[in-house]
């Protein structure tokens, strides 16, 4: 997501000036006025306020929350663009305005606040410290929407801890909070906005694939960084080409730098773009792009009968439906069928909606246990996908709110039903097959230990190298991958999300 200049458009209250991010212009800024005609509030803030406490209200999230609040109120252009700043900035640096706001409070923690003061202070920090808007419009309009939405008592304490947040620049508070975090982690965790047992993972799986520890703070940075809009053109349906036509015709679009199918663009509503109204194009991260990619692409063997056969292939946890609707588009050209299967209806339904355009007869979409697939059709498959169910600690720029949602504890529950789902895909595949496993996290136990585990227990299955499937179908070369066989995406080193990618076949 690009920064919007200033705070994305000309407010009411605001003069035409800006100001560099940290709210430095803040110091000795007025206090808001609290008396005279009655105004409301800026529809933009007052749009993200609505937001967030949607997100955190109902678990739900930004990406699906967001736009259609947007339409609903016609907030469009600069204002929908300040907007979206305010949400996914808020969201992605929660951890670290809390750290600075309750040092702010005067002794109150930010735990004992009613919810809406709490997202009425962290919008308002972000204006501050994490974009370009005047400090006394900053402080001014977000204490105007308390005063409407929380009263004249809160208004108050809005205004005055936003003062005394804007009394240093972010370089300062940063300063503050590392220091007074205790240990290295620990300041490293708060000042990067994620929480210490995220760190500490992510420290744990860059040494687990060869990468230096120095480079955590770039991972981090990297998590919140907001990134651009990725789409993919499945082929056969629509071209690159076409698609960046397309999509030129609202915002300026590129092609990726990795898969060759991809179109980046800075922003923007990608339902307005007309192959991603027809499901001929979709959103689809690059990394997403390039582990499906590199499944078609892997080598098959013969099986015991000595044939060879490419013509079934199964994705076994298809929901929402992006990687299902670029492997059914490749299978179409190269004359092979693919099997969708979702254990949720809702998101099979979203695969249904993902793979309209394929080909008539060539996805079927079904919903079941993918654990149990491998009982009902063992040795039916030549190629299986199991995008498995995962922290999502690789997509945290895109997925915001996740990282205040996950927690360790998850990995116990996450763990067996990792293992189970890529053994029923073992079972499912014929001898000579090959199965991608794939997690958009690289947690350790997500990724190389779920792998190692499943392959100690079982005779019948080898790990092959996925680096070579994986170098073939890029664009360009990818560097860092490792030497294999399994290797690790990462949003600092390739702009993609942390996808973890091994391919297993099955003897």
């Amino acid at each position: 997501m690009s920064r919007p200049d200033g705070d994305g458009r000309r407010p009411r209250s605001t003069p035409s000036r800006r100001t560099p991010a940290g709210g430095a212009s803040s110091r000795g800024a007025p206090a808001p006025r609290t008396t005279g005609p009655r105004r409301s509030a800026d529809p933009a803030r007052a749009a993200a306020l609505d937001a967030l406490t949607e997100v955190e209200s109902s678990d739900a999230y930004a990406n699906l929350v967001l736009p259609p609040l947007l339409r609903e109120r016609g907030i469009t252009g600069r204002d929908a663009a300040f907007t979206t700043e305010l949400v996914y900035g808020t969201l992605r640096l929660r951890g670290r305005y809390d750290a600075i706001l309750e040092r702010c409070t005067r002794g109150r923690p930010l735990s004992g606040l009613d919810v809406p003061v709490r997202h009425l202070l962290r919008l308002g920090a972000h204006q501050l410290l994490g974009m370009r808007v005047p400090a006394h419009a900053a402080v001014g309009e977000t204490v105007q929407l308390a005063r409407e939405r929380a009263g004249v008592g809160a208004s108050q304490l809005v205004n005055a801890v936003l003062r005394a947040v804007g009394r240093r620049p972010l370089a300062e508070w940063l300063d503050v909070i590392t220091a007074e975090s205790g240990d290295e982690i620990a300041g490293l965790a708060a000042a990067s906005s994620h929480p210490v047992w995220m760190v500490r993972a992510l420290r744990q799986s860059l040494l687990a694939t060869g990468r230096p520890a120095d480079e955590l703070p770039a991972v981090l940075e990297a998590d919140n960084a907001g990134p651009l809009v990725s789409l993919v053109a499945r082929p056969g349906l629509v071209s690159p080409e076409e698609l960046r036509e397309q999509a030129g015709r609202a915002a300026p679009a590129e092609p990726g730098r990795w898969s060759p199918l991809a179109v980046l663009l800075p922003g923007g509503d990608p339902a307005t773009i007309p192959a991603v109204r027809r499901a001929r194009a979709g959103v689809q991260d690059e990394g997403s792009q390039l582990v499906a990619l590199a499944l078609a692409a892997a080598p098959l063997t013969a099986g015991h009968d000595g044939s060879a056969p490419d013509t079934r292939w199964l994705d076994l946890c298809a929901g929402p439906g992006g990687k299902a609707a670029l492997l059914g588009a490749v299978a179409a050209q190269q004359g092979a069928t693919l099997v969708a299967n979702e254990i949720a209806p809702h998101r099979a339904e979203l695969v249904r909606r993902s793979v309209a355009a394929v080909p008539t007869g060539t996805v079927t979409v079904r919903t079941g246990d993918g654990r149990d697939v491998g009982a009902a059709e063992p040795g039916r498959y030549d190629r299986v996908l199991v995008d498995a169910p995962c922290t999502g600690l690789g997509a945290l720029r895109r997925r915001p709110e996740s990282r205040w949602r996950r927690t360790a504890a998850d990995l116990t529950g996450l763990g067996p039903l990792q293992r189970a789902l890529l053994d029923s895909a073992l079972d499912a595949t014929r001898p000579g097959g090959v199965v991608a496993y794939v997690t958009c996290s690289p947690h350790v136990a997500e990724t190389r230990l779920a792998v190692d585990d499943v392959i100690r227990r079982r005779e019948d299955a080898e790990l092959i190298d996925a680096v070579a499937p994986l170098q073939e179908v890029s664009a360009a070369p990818l560097p860092g991958l490792g030497e294999g066989p399994t290797t690790q995406l990462w949003p600092h080193l390739h702009g993609t999300d942390a996808m973890f990618l091994a391919l297993l076949r099955r003897r």
